[in-house]
């Protein structure tokens, strides 16, 4: 069994990863001819300005006073250059915002596992094509277009990281340092002969990184004083900066500025998904090269373009922002499809490489034939001076040339896909035959006549596994494609191979009613479709708990156990309240997160004034050991209400909250050790400790889902006490009677029945809701950075990260250490959770299949854990101690 457990991880890890290959591979080509415009360039130098985490309305908006936020600004979108709204695609996150900005192409998706704070991938830039590049900054998003420069040409000034504190601080020191630090620079260059000389050549760019307004959101809110200030001093430092530029090259008029953003930021101060707050942001460019305002009688704007958050356009000559002559604007649109029409000649070459020439399938809407037409069609145009057929022209060319480059980056990923499904597939089927041939009785009774194995079904799938190896051997295909193109074969052979016990299971299905079986079926489909659709819509989990707050009534619990039956409908009703709420992070309210503090020690003292009373099993150690969990929940309060107040007051983080915060984070796993290993003391000890590290993380409303879902994990364990009383699998037994104790003797593995599979699906579904009960995962801008300010302010996305995924798991881990109760006095095989819907939308929904794939692999890992909690005893002192029954 462990054998098999430990190749079913395994396995699940494979189609893990098989995602990376699939769907997070580089879209980069490399080996282009470079194209360049005959014509000279209008400017000399260009000046880049980005406010990371600028919203467009917020700049383009008069304030309450009808004024502008951004005086300057506005005088140029008036007077002296051109405007618009640019469309951020998703994620809207800093690195592929610059990416796309400065490299011209949407973010490399491996980068992905690769980390992001310098270049994991190879790829060109602006800054690396220029002359020279000086930049200044945030050192999280400079470094990566300085490595892999070619020669040492791209200069970078960053100010210590431990400057980005989203409380010790005003965030607008940080746009000034900037500023100064530019000033400085263009003072020195004037008494240094050989800098003054590099930023007098052509071909010069000039990167002005300024942070503060996407700090001060994060902070304090989009709509707070704090980001609309950090405003007005952008825009006074732009307005220095562009009067210095001026004068320091005579107004030569050879200077191009840009002024645009990243990404936006919501109300709720995140940023990452698809909201029209997050995608749309200001860009205002003038100078050299750029057209004058143009009057307009009445503006048009679709607003069917924001639905889709994305600009199909990247990389594209915007022609319409040029102040130039049509020439120069037909020459730049036609170099600008050749260099793309290049990048797909490279990509169908190196896939017609790898492909047997009869499997090879090209892309039909740009033949080699078309390509010749509309290059030999745009260059007579020029000839004849038709510019703006020639503009029509290259912008068809470009839009064909992108979707071959998506076709051929996607070629493989049918193959891909079908490898992974029919592995998957086959696991599934091979782990739910093992499991009925070892642990049900559903082929009890069958009587069938044990055949001597053929050498005909192994000599197959060995042929089998030769031609598919050697199919992806000839066409060069990377060694991942040979695990995915391979592993199925022996588990299709593993699961042919248990063919008598289908027949078994099928003979055996058919003496059930035919109603019964269909009703199984559609209670099941059902199920599963719930689960599904709870992934897209949150208030199918509120459907999900509604069902199961009915589920006692309509059994024998109802006539046995009334209470249990009240409790479980109760706090099944008020955890399907969660879902319908909007996500952490959009309404934080630290009273909510008092309140819940207030309920936890209200708990602690009912509890512990109940188990006082029973002084044969309940002794000193343990009630020091709650005493001291209900001290740390008092702390862990006092730290939430004091940081918060701290952090208005604009005083950082006090050390003592944060000595407090991560004590607290760090004794929670083991301080229940030190309780007693009944199965209700211990759980309660559980709880107390992750409740408070939890408030700790805490902004509002979510404080209280871990305490609501763990009453109803209590009262889950009572019901399955019941459910095993009526069916004669065991005699009731009190909770506190009943002890943690680690066994792994496969010979006490009773048989499964029917009822387990109900227990499966509970857990899956409040594993579930573990998950989404409070936000949405798969989106980064469910959760708010004030989560951790208990931890740290300072600018840390790893630590921040794994403090928000901590947070995500406390649910999760209060959940299996629940099910660790029935699991000892149900004494049944705990074996892997099927992943349903994982596969069943994977093209559009990539997140959710890496969300079901982590579940699957995690709950191992997590049933370890709650082992480990439930089932240790530590002692505080070297004498054991006993425990009377």
């Amino acid at each position: 069994m462990l054998l098999f457990f430990t190749l079913g991880l395994l396995i699940h890890f494979v189609f893990f990863a098989s995602i990376f290959d699939i769907y997070f591979t580089s879209p980069l080509v490399h080996g282009m001819t470079p194209q360049f415009t005959p014509l000279p360039p209008p400017a000399r130098r260009l000046v880049l300005f980005v406010a990371d985490g600028l919203r467009a309305d917020t700049l383009y908006e008069l304030d309450e006073n009808g004024t502008s936020r951004a005086p300057f600004i506005r005088n140029i979108i008036m007077h002296e250059g051109s405007w618009g709204i640019s469309h951020t695609r998703v994620p809207t996150e800093s690195r592929p915002g610059h990416v796309a900005l400065i490299a011209g192409f949407y973010e490399d998706v491996s980068a992905v596992a690769k980390g992001w704070k310098e270049n994991p991938v190879e790829f060109d830039s602006l800054f690396n094509e220029s002359k020279y590049t000086w930049s200044w900054g945030s050192p999280d998003i400079l470094p990566m277009f300085a490595k892999g420069a070619s020669g040492d040409h791209v200069y970078t000034y960053s100010y210590d990281a431990k400057r980005e504190d989203f409380g010790a601080q005003d965030a607008t020191k940080l746009d000034t340092w900037v500023f100064d630090n530019v000033k400085d620079f263009f003072r020195h260059a004037r008494n240094n002969q050989s800098l003054f000389s590099k930023i007098n050549e052509e071909k010069i760019v000039f990167f002005l990184h300024l942070l503060g307004i996407d700090t001060n959101g994060h902070a304090h809110r989009p709509s707070s004083r704090d980001y609309k200030d950090n405003i007005k001093k952008v825009d006074d430092g732009v307005k220095e900066i562009v009067s210095m530029f001026n004068h320091f090259y005579g107004n030569d008029g050879k200077t191009t500025f840009i002024f645009t953003s990243d990404h936006g930021m919501t109300d709720w101060g995140s940023h990452g998904a698809g909201h029209p707050s997050e995608t749309l942001t200001p860009l205002v460019t003038w100078g050299a090269g750029i057209n004058y305002p143009q009057r307009v009688s009445a503006q048009q704007f679709d607003d069917s373009f924001l639905k889709a958050g994305i600009c199909y356009l990247q990389g594209i000559l915007p022609v319409d922002y040029l102040n130039n002559t049509d020439l120069f604007k037909a020459e730049s649109m036609f170099t600008n499809a050749v260099q793309i029409l290049e990048q797909f000649k490279v990509k169908m070459t190196q896939k017609k490489e790898v492909t047997l020439p009869f499997l090879f399938t090209p892309f039909k809407l740009l033949s080699d034939s078309k390509q010749f037409n509309i290059l030999r069609k745009a260059r007579s145009y020029i000839k004849h001076r038709k510019f703006d057929e020639v503009v029509s022209l290259c912008k068809e060319l470009i839009h064909l040339a992108l979707k071959g480059l998506s076709y051929y980056h996607t070629y493989d990923r049918f193959f891909l896909g079908i490898n992974v499904v029919i592995g998957f597939v086959g696991w599934i089927s091979y782990a739910s035959l093992l499991i009925i041939k070892s642990h049900s009785n559903l082929i009890k009774g069958v009587s069938k006549e044990v055949k001597k194995p053929s050498h005909l079904l192994p000599c197959s799938f060995v042929a089998i596994g030769i031609l598919v190896a050697f199919f992806l051997l000839i066409q060069a295909c990377p060694w991942t494609y040979y695990v995915y193109g391979l592993l199925p074969v022996p588990i299709w052979y593993a699961v042919l191979r248990e063919f008598q016990v289908v027949q078994d299971l099928v003979t055996s299905l058919l003496t059930y009613p035919l109603s019964h079986f269909v009703g199984y079926l559609l209670v099941f489909t059902l199920g599963i479709e719930v689960l599904v659709l709870s992934f897209f819509y949150r208030y199918m989990l509120t459907a999900g708990l509604t069902a199961f707050a009915v589920w006692p009534f309509l059994t024998r619990l109802w006539t046995r156990a009334k209470v249990t039956s009240l409790s479980w409908a109760f706090f099944s009703v008020l955890l399907a309240v969660f879902p319908l709420m909007p996500v952490v992070g959009r309404k934080p309210d630290i009273s909510l997160v008092m309140g819940a503090g207030l309920l936890v020690l209200l708990l602690s003292l009912c509890v512990v004034t109940s188990l006082m009373k029973r002084k044969d099993s309940f002794r000193k150690e343990e009630l020091l050991v709650h005493l001291l969990q209900v001290l740390s929940t008092v702390l862990s309060m006092y730290v939430v209400y004091s940081t918060q107040s701290s952090l208005l007051r604009k005083q950082g983080l006090p050390l003592m909250n944060q000595v407090i915060s991560w004590a607290t984070l760090a004794s929670s796993l083991f301080v229940p050790l030190l309780s007693s290993p009944a199965v209700f003391q211990r759980l309660f000890s559980i709880l107390l400790s992750l409740m408070s590290t939890y408030l700790l993380l805490s902004t509002g409303y979510e404080a209280v889902f871990p305490l609501v879902l763990s009453c109803l994990m209590f009262v889950w364990i009572n019901i399955e006490q019941e459910t095993l009383q009526q069916s004669g699998v065991c005699c009731k037994q009190k909770l506190t009677s009943i002890q943690f104790s680690y066994n792994t003797d496969i010979t006490q593995f009773r048989q499964l029945y029917l009822d387990d599979i109900r227990r499966a699906f509970f857990l899956v579904f409040f594993l579930v809701t573990a998950f989404f009960g409070t936000g949405n995962i798969a989106s980064i801008n469910s959760f708010d950075l004030a989560s951790v300010y208990c931890f740290l302010t300072v600018f840390s996305p790893f630590m921040m990260g794994a403090l928000m995924m901590w947070k995500i798991l406390i649910p999760f881990v209060l959940v299996m250490c629940a099910f660790e109760a029935p699991f000892f006095f149900l004494q049944h095989f705990f074996f892997l959770v099927k992943d349903y819907g994982s596969w069943l939308d994977i093209g559009t929904s990539i997140s959710h299949y890496v969300i079901v794939m982590s579940m699957t692999i995690f709950l191992v890992f997590l049933n370890g854990l709650a082992q480990l909690l439930t089932t240790k005893k530590l002692r505080l002192c070297g004498k054991p101690k006993s425990h009377f029954m």
